[in-house]
């Protein structure tokens, strides 16, 4: 199926309207944290934290919220990213795998993005710069301080929320039970996945007229690099689809820049492309306590299986498993979490039959014949 930059997902979440409230108890609010301190040292003096809840918190016998489950977005998201069609109704819609009159769904924004406080609020450059950790930091407060719960049944995230889904596993171990990271790997941010941030970095920096993140206009380059994000995230196969000819990929690129403009600033995106830096929860994989289930797409260029580096993390962790899905005319590369009838039949089985799920043999990541 091709789709155009827009219907794929690869244009800011901001470029397309979530539906209206269409799920049992949803709401949205704010968490005000007072001097909120970052790993770097710095502070602000107040920081917002937005999220949206959908269903309806139960207690059991302690008095305890236990039916909570934390959804986490990726880099250009909100919370609100899963409402889209291809999500909302796929995860949360009536006998999905956490439908809303089941489950306390909680989908924060994360530090730097949607309704949370991010540079493009006033500071601009002047935002301290914040890594995972302190996006992490702000989910469990909303979490905890804002929300009350103090343990989750799941906690769920796709590419960056995956990758803070690791984090989370091994920061507050026994404060969830499952652990699901999808398109994410759990080692440090490097080779393509580096190299392709830092070009987007210094594609901004270099921007005469981003003139030390004291803009008033946008810079006029960042939009012309902007489609590096759906160039690596659509598969190869995806992108040759939408760009079958010369005059093809021109017309394409064309509707690429068109997509983000007047939505996409570009303090906010130098913070979020920077924000991985501090991301490396190899060390500490021993530390998880949840059962985790990883699941990676076999086209996703950011991800790729030719690392080979899932098997060897899950063998550190108590209990996990890791699933590969292949290749087909369905799967857009990194984007394909954006698809969940792609992998939402795992996260059905996982949160019904946790033990079973994970006593499964792991997917290959090598290909057939190699050694």
């Amino acid at each position: 199926m091709a789709l155009t930059p827009l219907a794929a997902g690869l244009a800011p979440i901001a470029a397309m309207a979530a539906p209206a409230a269409a799920y049992p108890g949803q709401q949205e609010g704010d968490h005000v944290v007072e001097n909120f301190k970052f790993a770097s040292g710095e502070s602000l003096d107040r920081v917002k934290l937005h999220y949206t809840t959908l269903g309806t918190p139960h207690r059991g016998a302690d008095g305890e919220i236990d039916n909570a489950v934390l959804v986490l977005h990726g880099t250009t998201g909100t919370g609100k990213s899963f409402l889209i069609p291809t999500l909302g109704p796929e995860l949360f819609g009536e006998g999905a795998p956490l439908d809303a009159r089941r489950w306390y769904v909680i989908l924060p924004d994360g530090l730097g993005r949607g309704g949370s406080s991010k540079p493009s609020d006033g500071l601009k450059a002047h935002f301290p710069r914040y890594g995972y950790g302190d996006v992490v930091e702000g989910q469990h407060r909303v979490v905890t301080e804002a929300l009350g719960v103090k343990h989750l049944r799941l906690v769920l995230g796709t590419s960056m929320g995956g990758m803070q889904a690791w984090m989370w596993g091994e920061r507050y171990p026994g404060e969830m039970d499952l652990l699901m990271a999808v398109a994410s790997q759990p080692i440090p941010v490097s080779g393509r996945n580096a190299l392709w941030r830092r070009l987007l970095i210094e594609g901004i920096r270099t921007d005469p007229d981003w003139k030390g993140g004291e803009y008033t206009a946008q810079p006029r380059s960042f939009g012309r690099i902007l489609p590096i994000f759906n160039i690596m995230t659509e598969s190869v196969l995806g992108l040759q689809k939408q760009a079958p000819t010369r005059a093809a990929a021109d017309t394409a690129y064309d509707k690429m820049i068109a997509g983000y403009e007047n939505k996409a600033d570009a303090n906010d995106w130098l913070y979020w492309f920077d924000s991985s830096y501090d991301y490396d929860p190899s060390p500490d994989l021993e530390k998880i306590t949840a059962k985790v289930l990883a699941v990676n797409f076999a086209d996703d260029e950011l991800n790729p299986p030719q690392l080979d580096v899932m098997n060897a993390a899950l063998a550190r962790v108590k209990d996990g498993r890791f699933v590969l899905v292949p290749t087909s005319p369905e799967t857009h590369g990194h984007q394909s979490l954006r698809f969940a009838g792609l992998w939402k039949g795992y996260l059905a089985e996982f949160v019904r039959q946790p033990e079973a799920t994970t006593e499964k043999e792991s997917s290959s990541e090598r290909p057939e014949g190699s050694r």
